[in-house]
């Protein structure tokens, strides 16, 4: 097929509700204009859920600043986005202002901010949200708090307790779901959703997914959902647009786009993404880094980072090449894409291009020897924080950890899933030392850390000991690195204490020697650096070197990646393990993403172990954990996690593993069995008794604490407390 190139050709046959033309962002800055939308041509079509991805910085967010009018200043928007209603002549939305301008962005086109919290006046009600809304509008109060009511309940939310309470009184996914509400409560046509599931765990982000899907046909919606996270939307958006460097990239029927990609970054993004069912030996992360906006190379912006780029691509910036009438691609040599980059390897065309610098372990870590560190019935129950109007009631008890056993090995990598408020971060932090238990005992080499601790040292260990060999790496690396220090002065820290014995030069050439090894070359230009004038991936290097060079036995590695772009997140796990190689040291993660948890400990021979409510209801090998899960939750987080995907079939029939989509008040969990609250599969004997771990049919390494593994349990002779059930 003969394909010429040429402006984008949109489908007529499709009703258009926005239309977008040669749309730009630029902001004047001191060292240059700032290009932070370039020349975007976007056809939104009437209730569509139009899918918009790409990395931070890559443009998404403007975009949709941009569909409202809403640049904020001194950026400055140019181009044409015309609106469509559905009844009266079309709008030049650049041509608005006062008050046709506030009524187009509530009652016509509405927006879904990232921050829930940001988004609500946190000394206000979420009812006063709502009655100031719609007295702004000049919207009847008794009729629009009606329809407040219907969209709550359609969230799955109680209207009542909801709007009467302040945004703090809400957990995240609540305020979320709070905040879509809001957001339609002007009856709009279109819904604008920047990131608005990024702050939120997987079950709570899969079910607001699944909310959108009913929405949209129930209150006849557009969505234009903006978001990192591909697989996130692979179920639920008709078409996607992926961004890179302020350009739409690739635009076609999601279906079509991630079954056979034409641009070379959108293949590349796709092999980059952790999942659950390709080879993890097919991840590799994408080369290089995303341009600056004041210096957007020539030609083709991804010909620096691309393995087809050639003098053409260097100088002549592609226009968009029709792979067929609803598919068109930014890229003069899609059509050499597929082979030169495939979706699975059975071609040498990509080799060292972006490959993974480990590869998966084909052994476990050994348990026969003596633990690094071992908890036993660890308990941490705390007061939770009291509001002004609550200082004369008794405290309410947390049991953020309630009685985990769990031992940490040698070179060993486990770990931690589950929603937040469930206890992953609070157990790490007592594992190194960070947090004291109020109940068991924690084991260090085999000295009790706290006794250590409280006795100032034995005859055999210091508490300094304990305290290098137990470090932590955290989520946000910016906030850990000390902003007013180089980078030489954080990691030349732990060297002049922990190693008096090397000179200057000598520090100096080991910490050169392991930025070059981390990727940040040339070291001696990152070596002078403060934390800000690197990127978060860099950042958090220089947190990672900071802990190694304190050659520490067992590191707690706090959602590490999560902060990252989708893009970084397979390099930075892998040089988390090819240092741990090096250094000889264990790992604790904590992650709320059971792709990336598999990565690990599939490339480590590592165990997952999932947490609820400050249990540890299931840990084993990842292929157990991921392909043969025992415990309920588990399986909740196994449906929960998207994937490369899109079977419009499968999501049509398959249903929410959960009964109630939030998580029960920490302060007063359920009895006996914590999950059975949620549990599809709970009865009687769950209720009123906690289940024991127990092994698994499918290996020793694998404990699940629920009574179904057990075929000779009383469960089975116990009456179920699922409504509906017989």
């Amino acid at each position: 097929m003969t394909v010429s190139q040429s402006s984008y050709e949109f489908d007529t046959a499709e009703e258009s509700i926005l239309e977008v033309r040669n749309a730009s962002v630029t902001f004047d800055m001191e060292r240059g204009d700032s290009n932070v939308l370039d020349s975007v041509d976007l056809d939104v079509q009437r209730n569509e859920v139009l899918g918009i991805v790409g990395e931070s910085g890559s443009g998404k967010s403007m975009l949709a600043s941009a569909l409202l009018d809403a640049v904020v200043d001194p950026g400055v928007l140019t181009g044409d986005i015309t609106y469509h209603p559905k009844h009266g002549q079309p709008i030049d939305v650049l041509d608005l202002e006062g008050r046709d301008l506030k009524e187009f962005r509530w009652e016509q086109v509405s927006m879904v901010f990232q921050g829930a919290m940001s988004s609500f006046n946190p000394v206000r009600s979420i009812r006063t949200h709502f009655v100031e809304t719609l007295n702004a509008h000049d919207y009847d109060i008794d009729e629009g708090m009606q329809r407040a009511h219907r969209l709550l309940e359609d969230l799955y939310l109680d209207p009542d307790r909801v709007l009467d309470s302040y945004p703090h009184e809400l957990s995240g996914g609540m305020k979320q779901r709070a905040l879509i509400a809001l957001s339609l409560i002007l009856e709009p046509e279109v819904l604008v959703m920047d990131e608005p599931t990024a702050a939120l765990d997987l079950l709570m982000q899969r079910s607001i997914i699944s909310l959108l899907q009913s929405l949209k046909d129930q209150y006849d919606l557009t969505i234009v959902f903006i978001t990192h996270d591909l697989p996130l939307i692979a179920d639920l958006v008709d078409r996607i647009a992926v961004m890179y460097a302020f350009e739409i990239a690739e635009l076609g029927p999601m279906k079509e786009v991630l079954e056979d990609p034409a641009h070379p970054y959108t293949r590349l993004l796709l092999k980059s993404t952790p999942n659950l069912e390709s080879s993890i030996d097919e991840m590799r992360p994408v080369e290089g880094s995303a341009p600056d906006p004041v210096n957007v190379p020539s030609g083709c912006s991804f010909h620096p980072r691309c393995p087809l780029a050639d003098e053409f691509c260097e100088k002549d910036d592609p226009e968009a090449y029709q792979v067929n009438d609803d598919h068109h691609v930014h890229c003069h040599h899609w059509e050499e894409s597929a082979e030169t980059i495939p979706m699975t390897e059975d071609s040498s065309s990509l080799a060292g291009f972006g490959e993974s610098s480990v590869s998966a372990s084909a052994g476990t870590v050994s348990s026969d020897g003596e633990p690094v560190v071992s908890m036993r019935d660890v308990e941490v129950h705390f007061e939770k924080e009291k509001g002004f109007f609550d200082i004369f009631s008794d405290a309410d008890i947390v049991k953020a950890v309630d009685g985990i056993s769990l031992d940490i090995y040698e070179n060993d990598a486990i770990v931690l899933v589950g929603e937040s408020g469930c206890g992953k971060t609070t157990l790490g932090k007592t594992a190194v030392g960070l947090q004291r238990p109020t109940g068991g005992s924690i084991e260090y080499r085999g000295h009790d850390i706290w006794d250590v601790r409280d006795s100032g040292g034995s005859a055999t260990i210091a508490w300094e000991d304990i305290r290098r060999s137990l470090q932590i790496v955290h989520q946000d690396p910016g906030s850990s690195l000390n902003p007013h220090r180089r980078v030489k002065a954080a990691l030349e820290m732990p060297l002049k204490r922990w190693h008096d014995d090397l000179d200057g030069n000598d520090r100096k050439q080991r910490i050169l020697g392991l930025l070059e090894h981390v990727g940040m070359s040339p070291a001696e230009d990152y070596f002078e650096r403060y934390p800000h004038q690197l990127s978060g991936g860099e950042q958090q290097r220089v947190a990672i070197i900071r802990s190694m060079l304190m050659n520490p036995d067992l590191i707690l590695a706090d959602e590490p990646v999560s902060a990252l772009d989708v893009s970084l997140r397979v390099e930075m796990m892998d040089l988390m393990i090819q240092l741990q190689d090096m250094f000889d040291t264990s790992y604790l993660f904590v992650s709320h993403d059971l792709s990336n948890a598999r990565y690990i400990a599939e490339k480590t021979g590592g165990r997952i172990g999932v947490v609820y409510l400050g249990e540890l209801v299931e840990i084993g090998p990842p292929e157990q954990i991921i392909h043969n899960p025992q415990h309920p939750y588990t399986q909740a987080l196994r449906w929960a996690t998207p994937e490369l995907s899109h079977n419009e079939e499968e999501t049509a029939i398959e249903e929410s593993p959960i009964r109630e989509i939030d998580i029960p008040d920490p302060t007063n969990p359920p009895s006996g069995c914590h999950y059975h609250t949620r549990c599809p599969e709970a009865r009687e004997v769950c209720r009123k008794t906690a289940p024991d771990s127990y092994d698994s049919s499918d290996g020793e390494r694998h404990q699940t604490a629920c009574f179904r593994v057990q075929d000779d349990h009383e469960y089975w002779h116990s009456d179920s407390i699922v409504e509906g059930d017989d």
